[in-house]
């Protein structure tokens, strides 16, 4: 796709950014407030790429104080802000605007308190995901959510979208695992909704703040559930030679009572570009292959292992591996990991969708995914979280060609129709962000619509926090018909697209 051609470099910031910017002054350094446009750059996207807007400004402040300052200021200029961590979303979520500020907490790094008696953290929210974890880890716990970009990923970010990963089958999502938040409103005030205790009195504002998208308030502080180590890990391999059985496999797994502490599957396309990419010793002619992850002691472990093996045999399985040492295991687990950049061994770029559809009909929608890229003309590989059904299909494509980015836009709306038409959701742990506005029209009826608005509302009357975002007004979803996703059209007035 063309690209847009950029601005001259340093090109000042506008009166009432240079204003705005010198009332930050006032509680910020001077280089926590940044104006400069090369300096804007960075900040110009997540990992959603093609979308891109250059903030106003951005603020990288260091102090809840400092954080209040700005949210004031905002709310007086009518200011709108968008919070941000550390940009690895994928829905757009953080996407800045032209007109507004964005908040960067990468700052907010600390981990502030690890209680091995309660089994629980308190971090803020710049701490990357992985950390909590390597914190945890010499009282013999860990903290479960793991999204494929945990090594970068901030848990800010992660309470925002709700994040998953390959432990979520067992150990549930993000909202599953935070035990407690301190929040930030637009008014400044300071929410404390739960803590170190498993429930708590009055209406569960924890559940509503997990998954709100940076609509709601800044998250300032997050108490998260650690759980032990287990006695034994061990991860299994099985190949099968069509996706249908591979995906019946995955029923059966669970329809047997088995609980894997992960469960993924890889179909041939994304198979064959990671064992290029890693080398990780996958079938390249399997057209599926499963990674099955059992944990807990060691009788569990091996009962459970002898169960998934009969069970997967029965169901067509080609081949089985079992990982013997941690080295093994980690290979096994290296191919999956590095799926999302070993795509680009088939095209340069790829549209990553985050549906969810129940596991029985895993078979059937993974063949008319392969329906919808051969309508498009665009290969689509498939790797995801098979045990909950999440997936994540990658439409190949190459931006540098005319109408490529449109068609893969256009084939990703489809999958995520489909998966509505299934029983299943428009997002699974990604978020809607900018991307998925369209599709919350055929996910939501007008009535759910209005009061996912008035929750909005009751909390950011002024619609100052992360404006745009996750839910879509009810005249879009007229203009757009309520069922066909139609990406040219973006729901910001002339937001460039590279």
């Amino acid at each position: 796709m063309e690209a847009r051609e950029h601005a001259p470099e340093s090109k000042p910031a506008g009166e009432g950014a240079e204003s705005l910017a010198t009332l930050f002054r006032e509680a910020l350094p001077h280089e926590s407030v940044i104006t400069r446009e090369e300096e804007l750059r960075p900040f110009e996207c997540d990992g959603l790429s093609a979308y891109r807007e250059l903030p106003m400004i951005v603020v990288i402040p260091e102090t809840v104080a400092q954080v209040q300052h700005v949210l004031a200021t905002c709310r007086e200029r009518g200011v709108p802000v968008v919070a941000r961590g550390a940009g690895t979303g994928l829905s757009g979520g953080s996407l800045p605007l032209d007109h507004g500020v964005l908040l960067v907490l990468t700052k907010f790094d600390r981990i502030l308190e690890v209680d091995a008696d309660n089994r629980c953290a308190r971090v803020e929210p710049g701490v990357r995901n992985l950390a909590v974890s390597q914190a945890a880890e010499p009282y013999g716990l860990f903290y479960a959510p793991d999204p494929s970009s945990q090594i970068a990923c901030s848990i800010g970010g992660n309470v925002a979208e709700n994040s998953g990963g390959v432990h979520c089958l067992k150990y549930g999502l993000t909202g599953h695992n935070v035990l407690g938040l301190k929040v930030l409103t637009v008014d400044g005030e300071i929410l404390e909704l739960g803590g170190k205790g498993l429930d708590g009195p009055g209406y569960d504002l924890l559940a509503l703040m997990n998954g709100s998208e940076g609509m709601l308030g800044v998250v300032l502080e997050a108490t998260l559930k650690l759980v032990p180590l287990p006695e034994r890990t061990q991860v299994m391999l099985a190949s099968f030679s069509d996706l249908y059985s591979a995906g019946q496999a995955v029923a059966d797994v669970i329809g047997e009572g088995v609980i894997p502490a992960g469960l993924e599957m890889m179909d041939n396309l994304s198979i064959r570009a990671s064992e290029d990419y890693v080398g990780a010793g996958y079938p390249t002619d399997a057209a599926a292959i499963l990674l099955c992850e059992l944990d807990g002691t060691n009788q569990e472990v091996s009962e459970e292992i002898a169960r998934v093996r009969r069970i997967l045999l029965a169901a067509g399985a080609d081949e089985m591996r079992t990982a013997t040492t941690p080295e093994e295991a980690a290979t096994f687990w290296s191919g999956r990991k590095a799926a999302f950049p070993a795509s680009a061994r088939i095209r340069p770029d790829y549209y990553c969708m985050d549906g969810t559809i129940p596991r029985m009909h895993l078979g059937e929608v993974l063949t008319r995914i392969g329906q919808i890229g051969e309508e498009y003309g665009l290969p689509v590989a498939n790797v995801f979280h098979a045990g909950d059904g999440n997936l994540h299909p990658l439409v190949l494509y190459d931006a540098n060609r005319p109408g490529d980015l449109e068609k893969a836009e256009e084939a990703g709306g489809k999958i995520l129709e489909l998966c509505v038409e299934m029983g299943g959701t428009i997002t699974g742990e990604h978020g809607v962000g900018v991307e998925k506005l369209n599709a919350m029209c055929t996910q939501f009826g007008a009535a759910e619509l209005e009061q996912f608005h008035a929750v909005k509302r009751a909390f950011d009357p002024e619609a100052l926090l992360n404006p745009g975002k996750a839910v879509p007004t009810l005249n879009r979803c007229a203009e757009y018909g309520g069922m066909h996703v139609h990406k040219g059209e973006l729901p910001f007035p002339d937001l460039p697209r590279y």
